[in-house]
């Protein structure tokens, strides 16, 4: 769709007589989602047409991923388990009021004990896995309609990318309550893209809520605008997280039992650190092997900790290129809240000592905030991370027996996944810099 010419007519011309202005040719180089004619072509019909497909090709895929993990038995199967096992036992000890004591499983913010506890209003009537799954779907459900609205009038495509790219991980998402995470932070940047300040203050109140139950949701803040919005929004966070943080000490014990759990992990077999090794343990440079620790398996040998500890410097490193982005950017448009959410959960995933499977349904769900917004700078890094996704979905739980063993299939797997991410990152950080530091060419 052309934008409309508004140059001026000849004083003696008569309006209905000069001719419409030829389109732009379209650029061979740009992605298709930025192709105003792949935009309106495959997502723009009649009444209710969109609304009524992106509802079905919902229903159709969720239905899917239910089938599968009623099956469970793709791979090594067992997905299911963390919520049948673990977070019902987990639910157990929250029920009697306190933290999971002394368990090293238990590596989240007080927060996420919410989650884990908010099926018990629906067990009169289901199980506990039950209905975690039907509270998991109903966040999705959630974010589906919010980015739908948001697609509305715009005529983007952040709820098409959500609906279609949340099944490449398979049932993985249903079986973790990272959908959740996800919603809380959806949610607030919609919120920060609007006007009203009482909107921007219920934004920053969902990124706190949503840093009690996974940390990674208060990134949703660091690009709001200087001024009134980010202390409007910021300032609603921290009394938030505050006062949650302070309710949950008083009614259970052992809130920050997680802190000392998490700083015990180790590098996992699916991030960075854990591919170096495993392509040093195939080509015979280093005789570590593999240990299931924490919930999850890990390399241990020789360099493990040094490596672990580089990987904590890149984090930090990665923290203050964000700092200072934060300090240097000149221009803000409606999407640069969006694409600096983006660009930093990235960041600080490819420097991660873990890269779990479902951390992709945190970038999938901030890539399709980003394409519910026509001056994001994010849509290349959105087409890079769903074949992110799929291979992450190969990685675990298809060929995980075969990455935890570091065979050249499984490892083939793993490095075309986390490079991916890596290219994902370095384009979301060049293109976020690009936008909103370097000096405008004329």
């Amino acid at each position: 769709m052309t934008p409309p010419d508004h140059r001026p007519h000849p004083p003696d011309a008569d309006p209905a007589s000069v001719p419409a202005a030829a389109p732009a040719p379209p650029s061979l180089t740009r992605s298709p989602f930025e192709s105003d004619s792949f935009t309106s072509a495959t997502f723009v019909t009649v009444g209710r047409g969109p609304a009524l497909a992106l509802a079905v090709v919902w229903v159709v895929t969720r239905v899917g991923m239910l089938a599968l993990l009623a099956s469970d038995s793709l791979g090594i199967g067992g997905v299911g388990n963390e919520v049948r096992l673990l977070y019902r036992h987990w639910y157990g000890f929250l029920a009697d009021g306190t933290f999971p004591p002394g368990d090293p499983t238990w590596q989240y913010p007080p927060g996420a004990g919410l989650v884990v506890m908010a099926p018990g209003v629906l067990m009169p009537w289901l199980g506990y896995a039950q209905a975690f799954v039907a509270l998991t779907l109903l966040a999705d459900a959630a974010v589906t309609l919010a980015l739908a609205v948001a697609d509305r009038a715009r005529l983007t495509h952040g709820a098409w990318y959500w609906v279609c790219g949340l099944p490449l991980l398979l049932h993985l998402p249903l079986a973790r309550y990272d959908v959740q995470a996800t919603a809380l932070a959806v949610l607030s940047l919609l919120l920060l893209k609007a006007r009203a300040p009482a909107a921007h203050r219920l934004g920053g109140a969902l990124a706190g809520l949503g840093a009690l139950v996974k940390v990674w949701p208060a990134l949703a803040l660091i690009g709001t605008p200087r001024g009134r919005t980010t202390r409007e929004a910021w300032t609603a966070a921290a009394v938030t997280a505050g006062t949650l943080l302070a309710v949950l000490a008083l009614l259970f014990s052992d809130s920050l039992d997680f802190l000392r759990h998490q700083g015990a992990r180790g590098v996992q077999v699916e991030s960075l650190g854990g591919t170096a090794l495993a392509l040093g343990r195939a080509t015979g440079l280093w005789p570590g092997t593999t240990e299931l620790r924490y919930g999850a398996y890990e390399y241990v040998g020789p360099y493990v900790s040094t490596l672990g500890h580089l990987f904590l410097l890149l984090t930090v490193a990665a923290v203050l290129w964000l700092v200072l982005w934060r300090l240097r950017a000149a221009r803000w448009s409606e999407a640069t809240p969006l694409d600096a959410a983006l660009a930093a959960v990235l960041l600080l995933t490819v420097t991660s000592r873990v890269i779990s499977p479902q951390y992709l349904v945190w970038l999938l769900g901030l890539a399709a905030v980003c394409l519910t917004s026509r001056r994001t700078v994010m849509r290349p890094v959105a087409l890079l991370l769903l074949p992110a996704a799929a291979l992450s979905s190969l990685a675990y739980p298809v060929l995980y027996a075969e990455v935890v063993t570091g065979t050249p299939l499984g490892l083939a797997v793993t490095v075309a996944r986390n490079g991916l991410l890596v290219a994902a990152a370095a384009v979301a950080a060049h293109r976020l810099w690009q936008a909103t530091v370097s000096p405008v060419r004329e």
